[in-house]
Parts: C-alpha cells; sequence; structure tokens
C-alpha cells in the first residue's frame, strides 16, 4: 500500500474511495448506529442488509426530494 500510494495514479485511486462508497458505511455505521447485526445465517443477515440499504436510500431520496 505504502509502494501503491507513492505513484500518483495509486492516490489518485485511493482518492476516489473518498468520493464514492465510504462515507455511506460510515454514516451507516455511526449515524444509524448499526455496529453489529442482529441476526445470525447469511439469509437473515442479508436480509437484515437490504432492510439498512432500504431506510439509508428513503433518507437520503427524503433528503434530495426537499433541496
Amino acid at each position: 500500500m505504502a509502494h501503491r500510494l507513492k505513484t500518483e495514479t495509486g492516490r489518485a485511486d485511493y482518492a476516489l474511495r473518498e468520493q464514492t462508497v465510504e462515507p455511506v458505511f460510515g454514516i451507516i455505521k455511526h449515524v444509524m448506529k448499526l455496529r453489529q447485526f442482529l441476526v445470525r445465517g447469511k439469509r437473515k443477515v442479508a436480509n437484515e442488509w437490504a432492510l439498512v440499504a432500504l431506510a439509508w436510500n428513503l433518507k437520503r431520496m427524503n433528503v434530495l426530494n426537499m433541496a
């Protein structure tokens, strides 16, 4: 990683992470307080994650529609 960040393309690729997906996970963890799943099993966790993603998308759509 240190070598990759020394190159200009590596820094550019890493900078893209900041503006794309990672902030969403941070918001879900911090604002929505999803630190761990409440269920066990892949199917149940997938369903819980789908609900969290749905809640985030609805919240985001509401904010964008208000603007």
